[in-house]
């Protein structure tokens, strides 16, 4: 089963649109990355204790829970475009808000709500660009979107570094405003960008879904083929459902898209945050520009572990990809867990070996809940596992300080890698392979259906 956009020449169009749809992750990976630079001197000056600066650090990711839940239903209900911007208008003025903060609970309500809009954007950014992308491209430039995430980490420690050596501890005022100036650029580059064709099809609005596809890819279409693959009128699902996604039919699908984001980014999350402080308890030298820059090292080789996993997800498939990228993720954590006295380099190491393996499950996060869910339900779907997975994130980062004051370095490193271990069991027991298959295919079919149509198109004809 094909459709036009899955076999659409790839074009400038959809490259606009990935760079366009990039943003949002851009700006997540910024803003959760630059507070735990901003916290170097926010700390002192106001005088926080341990458990505020946890509250600062899990505030926006709590806010990722909301949003996702929230503007993922209405997504599918009222359209992509729609919601298109309005999240980033959001973030510029709760940025620029925050240069003016004078205590701990004016931070944690800003960022709880610039948590709310940055996911907003992933169930609006990610449907769209699925619904508009070739079959052969579709995982690639949906994996692309992580390496926007980690590029705004990795932007964000390079700012925080400039602006200590600068402008000392008191830059963090200005390193919490900054996300403002990459939403004005980001709002620039989105005007223009279409609704998803899938979406205006399945709403009645059949007309305007196939000028779209003439206009964007010069191809003819009916409302129809734009329909292929969809339920049966008979069987249509409420749009921005919850129900459905914990249907029969659905059920398994969900609960793996948020496990396995949860067990990937809970880790990942704190160490991002509170960077600095880990390495500080492996011996590298901690309130200083060295602890900053090895954290800003990791969050680079997050990103280049990408880049790999990009090319095997295409190559290989799904699911041999996250299997073997959880099995291997457990290995260094399991490493700093036994060994906490590990010398600072070696455990620096360590932690860019864990960052670089980290790659095959990055670029699933959005690919997988984009495949595996219809149009009527696929931002919910985005969205729901955005939240699961942020609670995770959320708690973790909430609980590191603690457990790093508590507990010690190694049994910390050690509780990381059991929830590592979780999420090789979940992908292993319930990762399907969508690897060239349909957007709508994928979606609708249950994979012991792709499976038989796969041997059947490989069983020669006897003649």
């Amino acid at each position: 089963m094909s459709t036009v956009i899955d076999n659409a020449p790839y074009t400038a169009f959809h490259r606009r649109l990935a760079f366009a749809c990039s943003g949002g992750p851009l700006l997540d990976g910024y803003i959760l990355s630059v507070v735990g630079v901003a916290l170097i001197g926010m700390q002192p000056q106001l005088k926080l204790s341990t458990g505020a600066v946890s509250l600062i650090g899990a505030a926006a990711l709590l806010g990722m829970f909301l949003g996702g839940a929230v503007f993922g239903v209405l997504t599918d209900k009222i359209g992509r475009e729609v919601m298109y911007t309005a999240d980033l208008l959001v973030m510029t003025a709760c940025s620029i808000a925050s240069f003016w903060v004078t205590d701990v609970w004016a931070i944690v309500a800003l960022r709880l709500v610039l948590g709310m809009a940055v996911a907003a954007d992933y169930p609006i950014a990610t449907s769209l660009l699925a619904e508009w992308l070739p079959v052969k491209q579709r995982g690639r430039l949906l994996g692309q979107q992580i390496i926007a995430w980690y590029a705004g980490s990795v932007l964000a420690y390079v700012v925080g570094y400039v602006s200590i050596q600068l402008g000392g501890e008191g830059s963090w005022r200005w390193l919490l405003a900054s996300p403002a100036v990459l939403c004005a650029f980001f709002m620039v580059i989105r005007r223009g960008s279409p609704e998803s064709p899938l979406w205006l099809a399945r709403n009645g609005r059949g007309d305007e879904a196939v000028e779209l596809v003439r206009r964007h890819l010069d191809a003819d279409v009916t409302v129809d083929e734009l329909l292929a693959g969809e339920p049966a009128e008979s069987e249509r699902m409420d749009a921005g459902s919850l129900r459905v996604l914990f249907s029969a039919r659905y059920r398994r699908r969900t609960l793996f898209c948020g496990l396995f984001f949860l067990c990937q980014v809970a880790p990942l999350f704190a160490m991002l945050t509170f960077g600095p402080a880990i390495l500080g308890a492996f011996g590298l030298p901690g309130g200083t520009v060295m602890d900053t820059l090895g954290t800003g090292l990791i969050s680079l080789v997050f990103l280049i572990g990408c880049y790999p996993a990009l090319r095997a997800i295409d190559t290989r498939g799904r699911r041999p990809v996250i299997i073997w990228s959880f099995a291997l993720m457990i290995v260094p954590l399991m490493f700093l867990g036994v060994w906490p006295t590990a010398p600072s380099l070696l455990a620096l190491a360590a932690l860019c070996a864990y960052a670089f393996l980290c790659g095959g499950p990055n670029v699933l996060d959005w690919t997988y809940p984009n495949e595996l869910f219809p149009t009527s339900v696929r931002a919910t779907a985005v969205g729901f596992a955005t939240s699961v997975s942020r609670v995770g994130a959320a708690v973790g980062t909430y609980l590191l300080p603690m457990s790093l004051t508590g507990l010690g370095i190694g049994p910390t490193m050690l509780m990381a890698a059991g929830l590592t271990a979780v999420g090789l069991l979940v992908s292993a027991l319930w990762a399907e392979e969508t690897r060239g298959v349909g957007l709508q295919q994928a979606a609708a079919d249950a994979p012991a259906e792709r499976a038989r149509e796969r041997t059947a198109e490989r069983k020669p004809v006897r003649v």
